[in-house]
């Protein structure tokens, strides 16, 4: 197995991760009144888009590296989606 593969991924992974947590505070303010099993379950959700997400952030950022940044921006946005979806049908 590749280890340098293999944390460079771990750490495009973590990027992801607090990119797409950021957006979803920003995106979605009622996140501050959710409760601890709301929360759980948007990140479930989130943490379940996850593969999908990476692995057209990886072909997107191959096909085209020039707009990589823009394919990440994607991917943090989709899995923001994920648990605002969430969010919102706890809410109501």
């Amino acid at each position: 197995m590749n280890t340098h593969a293999t944390q460079s991924l771990d750490t495009l992974g973590h990027k992801l991760g607090e990119a797409a947590l950021t957006l979803l505070v920003r995106l979605y303010p009622e996140v501050r009144q959710a409760t601890t099993a709301q929360m759980d379950a948007a990140c479930a959700a989130m943490r379940a888009q996850v593969g999908p997400v990476l692995d057209e952030l990886l072909t997107d950022a191959r096909e085209a590296p020039t707009v990589a940044h823009v394919a990440f921006q994607s991917a943090a946005l989709s899995l923001a989606h994920a648990g605002i979806q969430v969010l919102k049908a706890s809410r109501t």
